[in-house]
């Protein structure tokens, strides 16, 4: 399996980066850390602490079905279970959200969104997502010549030998 993985990795990648790919990486960056900057700014105006954002955030969009736990917050947002309590204590006592445990489970802990807490969200929200449909497709075309360069760079390297794509359009 580990000799798969390295073989595929090494298939998919060209010998070297090119410049193209140097540039597209960095314009990437540069526009991924731009509009988080700019959200950071927004949350701060609308008197909350980027962290706090994405807390609400990550509660309001989590995906169909999965629980707001602890644990699960803590996961979307990359801290560690402390720091997600934290986190939830001083949205707790701003009265943005609430805790509850769980009927079925008393040992988990979900987290609920109060009214306050939602008419902050989509007023941060609402701008993100304007800004975003506003600039978005400049860092849509960052991520598009990233994806392209390395299409390229494949097609170059192909001649190593096929990959297994190229095998199955052949043998239609």
């Amino acid at each position: 399996m580990e000799t798969y993985i390295a073989l595929r990795y090494s298939y998919s990648m060209a010998k070297e980066i090119t410049t193209a790919e140097y540039q597209a990486l960095a314009e990437l960056r540069y526009r991924l850390r731009k509009f988080v900057g700019e959200g950071d700014a927004v949350a701060r105006a609308a008197g909350l602490e980027p962290q706090q954002y994405l807390l609400l955030l990550a509660i309001r969009g989590l995906p169909e079905g999965e629980a707001a736990t602890i644990r699960t917050l803590a996961d979307r947002l990359a801290l560690k279970h402390h720091s997600a309590v934290e986190l939830i204590d001083r949205l707790e006592a701003h009265g943005y959200v609430r805790r509850n445990r769980s009927r079925d489970d008393r040992r988990r802990v979900l987290v609920a969104l109060l009214p306050r807490g939602e008419k902050l969200l989509e007023r941060v929200a609402r701008d993100r997502i304007g800004e975003l449909r506003a600039s978005g497709a400049a860092l849509a075309h960052a991520i598009s010549a990233l994806l392209e360069n390395g299409r390229s760079s494949r097609g170059k390297k192909q001649a190593v030998g096929p990959s297994k794509k190229s095998k199955e359009s052949h043998s239609e």
